[in-house]
């Protein structure tokens, strides 16, 4: 949200009753103290709170979590490492294949491939989805998330149209794509040192995750099936706009701005080119 935003915001509602900084107590609002210029703080605060709890975030996390455990222990071919030959004949894996069976293009994030891959992607969206769904709620989370998880299945099976794709990194990324919008559109509502370390470290992190990917990708591992990194891709772009919309809108007046408009048009046009590559040009039919 940028400086405007916030003005027009406070035009709107000036009737909002102020917190009083003097009684100011608890880690969390220490925390903030810390982080967010004094000019800023009581507009935050209004809307970062557990009022409702983190379900979104929380709930697709033990879901997947779980699936990969039934995988894990209750399938025939039990493998907690590496991938598995039960993986890639699950009913949810995205498989090129089997592409008239459109919920795979969801469906996909339900399945990892072995613990390390799990393990990371859990921990990045906790880390990232819970800070971000105390302010924007799980319906704004959510969205953003599985637009993620759909441009990343899309996108993997126009630019990488023979490989399988497991895993929950499309939604991930795309909460890494929403955070790193959101840091930058919201620059100077932030302490300078904050701000610069939040974006460099989601920037670091998003290189050695990629770098991993390709490598991953690319390389002649050992009885592996390569696995395709473009979901990565489509994660990101997808936070970068439909993170955009959801992410920077603290009031209506975000709709009047062309960038908003522009996002979301942008992502139902690769939504519609989507589709209709894979019905009539798609190399895998």
């Amino acid at each position: 949200m940028g400086d405007r935003d916030y003005e027009e915001a406070d035009q709107e509602d000036n009737s909002e009753p102020e917190i009083n900084q003097e009684k100011e107590t608890g880690c969390f609002r220490k925390f903030q103290n810390l982080i967010i210029p004094p000019e800023f703080r009581d507009r935050y605060m209004q809307r970062a709170n557990c009022r409702p709890p983190p379900i979104f975030i929380i709930g697709i996390s033990i879901a997947e979590l779980a699936v990969f455990i039934y995988y894990a222990v209750w399938k025939p071919h039990k493998q907690w490492v590496t991938l598995d030959e039960g993986i890639w004949k699950s009913p949810l894996t995205y498989d090129p294949a089997k592409r008239q069976e459109a919920w795979r293009f969801l469906s996909y994030m339900f399945m990892h491939a072995g613990v390390g891959h799990i393990f990371c992607n859990l921990v990045m969206q906790l880390l990232l989805g819970i800070p971000l769904e105390m302010v924007h709620k799980g319906h704004e989370v959510g969205l953003v998330y599985l637009a993620g998880v759909l441009a990343g299945s899309l996108a993997s099976s126009i630019f990488d149209p023979l490989t399988v794709l497991v895993g929950a990194s499309g939604g991930v990324y795309a909460l890494y794509g929403g955070y790193f919008i959101n840091a930058v559109v919201n620059f100077k509502q932030m302490k300078l040192i904050f701000g610069v370390t939040r974006i460099l470290v989601i920037v670091l992190i998003v290189v050695a995750d990629f770098g991993y990917a390709l490598y991953r990708r690319f390389a002649n591992l050992e009885g592996g099936v390569k696995v395709s990194f473009v979901a990565h891709l489509g994660g990101i772009v997808a936070g970068l706009t439909i993170g955009y919309v959801f992410f920077i809108k603290f009031n209506t007046k975000l709709c009047k701005n062309p960038l908003f408009w522009i996002c979301i048009l942008g992502y139902a046009v690769f939504l519609i080119f989507a589709v209709f590559f894979n019905i009539f040009i798609s190399p895998a039919s």
